[in-house]
């Protein structure tokens, strides 16, 4: 039986949705207890989130693991905040992130979090346009963002790191349809929308062919 929105969630649902494991499941709590201690100091979540972490941030983040395609150099999350989507998505196995914070507190957490519980993602503690002018984006990469910018925003930020192999993956809520549809208007691209499994008003975007028009 499918579980209503409203109703707990917790992480034997998770390992139930997305097939997780045991050990992955203690490193994930790791991440929420740790998550929990520093949101007194420092607002990483929103507050009325933080009763529901499993369903509002581990499982929504999580289910971005089925989109991602069977190979690519590196996956950037921009603006990665509390490490959701990428911190998540490390925990889980995926290999070869960098989670970008500009935010140097932010990015302190992302350091003590990937410490704490084992994951490998690296950290860009900086801007976003750093990272090309440095010239580590790799030749195949996927792009992440959670609750960062509309999306022609998101596109024109992102827009040093997208080359002709480029995917994103962005998290969007109830404005999606007039979201893409200003996008569109300088923006050419393939796109595809996937019902959230988080969020009923939610969709993930999974976008690639992008061209600046």
């Amino acid at each position: 039986m499918k579980r209503s929105i409203s109703s707990p969630y917790g992480p034997e649902d998770l390992a139930r949705d997305l097939g997780v494991s045991r050990e992955t499941i203690e490193r994930l709590k790791a991440y929420a207890d740790l998550l929990r201690r520093w949101q007194v100091k420092l607002n990483l979540v929103g507050s009325d989130t933080v009763d529901d972490l499993w369903r509002r941030h581990i499982l929504d983040s999580g289910q971005l693991a089925r989109h991602l395609p069977p190979r690519f150099d590196i996956l950037y999350d921009i603006g990665s905040g509390a490490g959701l989507p990428g911190l998540i998505l490390s925990i889980l196995g995926v290999t070869n992130i960098c989670l970008v914070e500009s935010d140097l507190r932010k990015a302190a957490f992302l350091r003590e979090a990937a410490r704490f519980t084992g994951a490998p993602a690296s950290i860009h503690a900086g801007r976003l346009e750093m990272l090309a002018i440095a010239g580590t984006a790799g030749e195949a990469r996927v792009l992440t963002a959670r609750a960062v910018a509309p999306l022609e925003s998101l596109l024109d930020l992102a827009r040093p790191l997208i080359g002709p192999g480029t995917v994103c993956l962005f998290h969007k809520g109830a404005n999606a349809a007039a979201e893409i549809k200003q996008a569109r208007r300088h923006w050419s691209m393939r796109l595809e929308a996937h019902p959230s499994l988080s969020d009923v008003r939610g969709v993930i975007l999974r976008i690639d062919e992008l061209a600046h028009d």
